[in-house]
């Protein structure tokens, strides 16, 4: 499937709980050969919960890296840079 073109607007249904979103202050990315597996977490002493899990294949995580990578710039251009978050020894962020 291909992506749409840069400006071409996508047209995609969301229930009303998918619109709500999940939070998230953790993710932790594994691979296979076939796919990415994100696990979004919400970590609150004393455990986590994985409160959204994305897989996908590796073309479409590297187009992702690309559009996070352009989403940010453009925030930071437009609102300055952003502090790196301190790692902690329970974030699962490498």
């Amino acid at each position: 499937m291909a992506d749409p073109a840069p400006n071409q607007e996508l047209n995609v249904k969301i229930t009303d709980d998918e619109l709500r979103g999940r939070y998230a202050n953790a993710v932790r990315v594994t691979h296979t050969r076939e796919e990415f597996i994100l696990d979004f977490i919400n970590m609150v002493p004393p455990q986590g919960v994985v409160t959204a899990r994305v897989v996908t294949s590796p073309g479409h995580f590297k187009r992702l890296i690309r559009a996070l990578a352009t989403n940010l710039e453009l925030y930071e251009k437009r609102f300055g840079e952003i502090a790196d978050a301190e790692s902690s020894a329970r974030d699962p962020i490498n």
